[in-house]
C-alpha cells in the first residue's frame, strides 16, 4: 500500500461529501468510485498505447474494453477497492446514524 491509495479514498469521500446535498450516500459513492474506475481504465488504455508506439494526435491502438482487462496491477486494483471500501463505510456509517435519510 501507498500514499496514492489514501489519496484515491480522500479523492473518493470529498466526491461523496459534496454530492451527498443531492443524493444519498450509496448514489453518491457509487458515483465517487465510478469516476476513479474511469480513471484507471484511462490509465491502462494510454499505457498500452504507449507500449504499441502510440504518439500524441494519433488513434489510439487499443481495442474498445482493452484497458478493462488488461494492464490491471495490485497497485492500480488498491486504487479502486480501497475507495470503494472508504465510501461503503460511510454509507453504512450514515445509514446507521441516519436510519431515515
Amino acid at each position: 500500500m501507498n500514499i496514492t491509495h489514501l489519496e484515491h479514498a480522500f479523492v473518493a469521500l470529498l466526491i461523496q461529501m459534496a454530492l451527498l446535498p443531492f443524493a444519498n450516500a450509496r448514489v453518491t459513492g457509487a458515483i465517487a468510485v465510478a469516476l476513479l474506475l474511469g480513471r484507471e481504465i484511462a490509465q491502462h488504455e494510454y499505457r498500452l498505447a504507449v507500449q504499441r508506439g502510440w504518439e500524441w494526435g494519433q488513434t489510439l491502438p487499443v481495442g474498445i474494453f482493452e484497458g478493462v482487462w488488461r494492464g490491471w496491477t495490485l497497485d492500480s486494483v488498491l486504487d479502486v477497492v480501497l475507495p470503494a471500501l472508504t465510501c461503503t463505510v460511510v454509507a453504512i456509517t450514515i445509514k446507521i446514524i441516519k436510519p431515515n435519510g
